[in-house]
């Protein structure tokens, strides 16, 4: 993995201006994440859990650069992250491990690690060339289901076999995991199923507009692996 780019070299820092995020809601899911209670992190980062959650609380908190690294190592992550400095940068900037540990993931790793939702890759091929977009998905009854629109790219991968893919990479951590699915996408013609979809749905289409038909991937092969620091 390539290096970090060097602080003073167009780097946005924590505290500055040009960082972009909103510093409580990345505190707030990066201790969701690993599970922490507030009072947790405030002990961990030395700190009132009062503060803590003055943090998560208002946008417009800033607090000093020593302060945003005592939160950083309680959440095991860097200031940069937490502040919101790499937010315009893909994920996988940091330097890897000493001894990095790479595994393969069994199908019902792949399977947890998927249902956990969010935003994943839908793959196909077109007449033009292969294309990838992101798409906002939920995972129901063992499917992959997620929402576009009539005459999207994506209706040209209808009942065909399509490729799905999830990662995480945590950059603090040099760790992370990708998991890939291949099944057969079809619209959900059903009014009644449309309707369960959309009530045990997570989130809605962050692209937005009217993106109501329904597409479902059902399973055929998974293939995952995970990298860790040694």
């Amino acid at each position: 993995m390539a290096e970090r780019p060097t602080p003073g070299h167009g780097e946005p820092q924590p505290g500055d201006g040009r960082a972009r995020g909103d510093l409580g809601r990345r505190l707030q899911r990066r201790r969701t994440e690993l599970g922490l209670s507030r009072e947790e992190v405030a002990e961990r980062a030395g700190m009132a859990e009062a503060y803590v959650a003055h943090l998560e609380q208002h946008s417009t908190a800033a607090p000093d650069s020593g302060t945003l690294l005592r939160l950083a190592g309680a959440l095991r992550t860097s200031p940069q992250e937490l502040g919101g400095g790499y937010s315009g940068l893909p994920s996988g900037l940091g330097q890897a491990a000493r001894d990095p540990r790479m595994g393969e993931l069994d199908e019902q790793e792949c399977r947890e690690l998927l249902s956990t939702h969010g935003v994943g890759r839908f793959a196909l091929s077109t007449e033009g060339a292969p294309v990838v977009l992101p798409v906002n998905y939920t995972v129901v009854d063992g499917a992959i289901v997620f929402r576009t629109r009539e005459g999207s790219v994506i209706t040209q991968g209808l009942d065909r076999e399509v490729a799905f893919e999830v990662d995480r990479v945590d950059d603090a951590l040099s760790e992370g995991w990708s998991v890939l699915v291949r099944g057969t996408a079809r619209v959900v013609s059903d009014p009644g199923e449309a309707e369960r979809l959309a009530e045990r749905a997570y989130s809605t289409p962050w692209a937005g507009g009217g993106r109501d038909l329904w597409v479902r991937i059902e399973p055929t092969a998974y293939t995952g692996r995970r990298i860790e620091a040694g």
